[in-house]
C-alpha cells in the first residue's frame, strides 16, 4: 500500500482510495449498522432506551469513526480513529452475547454477526498495519 495525496492505493490494485466511502471496510460496517437496526427493532420495549439504544449507537460508531479518522490530516490520528471503531467492535461483540443470553436474538443470529464483526475488525487491523508502513 501507498500513501499518496489524499488517496491509497492498495498495492495489486489501481483503485485510488479518495473517500471513506471507497473504503470496503467502511461499506461492511455500514452494512453491519443496517443488520444491527434491523434486529434491535424487535427488542423488547424495555429495551428501548437501554440495550437496543446502546448497541446502535456502538454499531454506528464503526463506520463513523473510520471516516472522521479517513478525513484527519494526519495518519498518526487516522490509526487512532481506527482503534476506536476496533473498540467498538468489541463492545458490540459483546452486546450481542447479552443479547443472546437474554434470549433477544436466536444463537444462529449471534453467531453470523459476530462473524461479520470479527470480518470487520480482521479488516481494521490490516488497515492500520498498512498505514503504519
Amino acid at each position: 500500500m501507498r500513501v499518496a495525496g489524499s488517496g491509497v492505493r492498495f498495492a495489486g490494485t489501481r483503485k485510488m482510495i479518495k473517500s471513506y466511502r471507497d473504503l470496503e471496510v467502511w461499506q461492511k460496517s455500514i452494512e453491519l449498522v443496517k443488520d444491527m437496526y434491523f434486529i434491535t427493532r424487535n427488542f423488547p420495549d424495555e429495551e428501548r432506551y437501554g440495550l437496543a439504544s446502546q448497541m446502535r449507537r456502538c454499531v454506528v460508531s464503526i463506520p463513523s469513526n473510520i471516516a472522521e479518522g479517513k478525513t484527519r490530516g494526519h495518519t498518526n490520528e487516522y490509526i487512532q480513529f481506527l482503534y476506536i471503531a476496533l473498540g467498538s467492535s468489541a463492545e458490540i461483540e459483546t452486546q450481542l452475547i447479552i443479547s443472546n443470553e437474554l434470549k433477544y436474538i436466536p444463537t444462529e443470529t449471534r453467531d453470523e454477526l459476530l462473524e461479520k464483526i470479527d470480518h470487520i475488525a480482521r479488516m481494521i487491523r490490516n488497515l492500520i498495519k498498512a498505514l503504519r508502513k
